[in-house]
């Protein structure tokens, strides 16, 4: 009589109990970020936040040693969103359309400001826009100016202190969206359009030479 073998049916590959690092602390600064928004930070207790990302207090600590040192990590990161956000969409223009790229910066600037001057004001509320070590200002800055340069460089534009002018306009469309926040005008596109018109104003084409 034949008996019949069979193989044992493997185990189906189980999901990995833990999520990899990198997700996890993203979504404890996720939670965190919720609840900052809320409640306000000092309202804000770490057995919240970890209870609101799903993860062990030991875990809060492996990453940060206090709220305050989650908020220095919560600034880092939105300013790396607001810099890809700004990236992405330079990345979309033509690349020797100078004038576009520079209006594209200064609209784009004005809609993600004003999307996200919450998590702004809450990450950054002992920072300053004319602070010289606020990294923040100088990342974007440093953006700007890349911009500036390469018209200059391609004779889009007559520009006699790029730096100068690059940090005018950076102060001026935080500025002047500030001001739109604060009247809670809803026409933020046509704002924002007007924004650059003015700071386009400010690079005169170059001199044509007479024969």
């Amino acid at each position: 009589m034949d008996h019949k073998t069979t193989k044992p049916t493997p185990l189906a590959a189980k999901a990995p109990r833990t999520k990899p690092a990198e997700i996890r602390l993203n979504e404890l600064m996720t939670a965190a970020e919720k609840l900052f928004l809320a409640k306000g930070v000092e309202a804000t207790t770490i057995n919240e936040i970890v209870k609101e990302a799903q993860v062990a207090k030991g875990t809060f600590y492996h990453y940060f040693s206090s709220k305050n040192d989650m908020l220095v990590a919560l600034g880092e990161r939105y300013t790396a969103d607001f810099l890809a956000r700004l990236q992405k969409a330079l990345d979309a223009c033509p690349d020797h359309d100078w004038l576009q790229r520079l209006r594209t910066w200064i609209e784009v600037s004005v809609d993600v400001y004003a999307q996200t001057y919450r998590t702004h004001d809450i990450v950054y509320t002992n920072h300053h826009h004319h602070d010289r070590s606020n990294q923040a200002r100088n990342a974007l800055l440093d953006q700007l100016l890349a911009i500036i340069e390469g018209g200059q460089l391609a004779g889009t534009w007559r520009v006699e202190q790029p730096r100068v002018v690059a940090l005018l306009i950076y102060s001026g469309v935080h500025g002047a969206t500030d001001d739109i926040i604060a009247a809670k005008a809803n026409d933020r596109a046509r704002f924002a359009h007007q924004v650059a018109d003015a700071c386009l104003r400010m690079l005169p084409p170059p001199k044509k030479t007479t024969r």
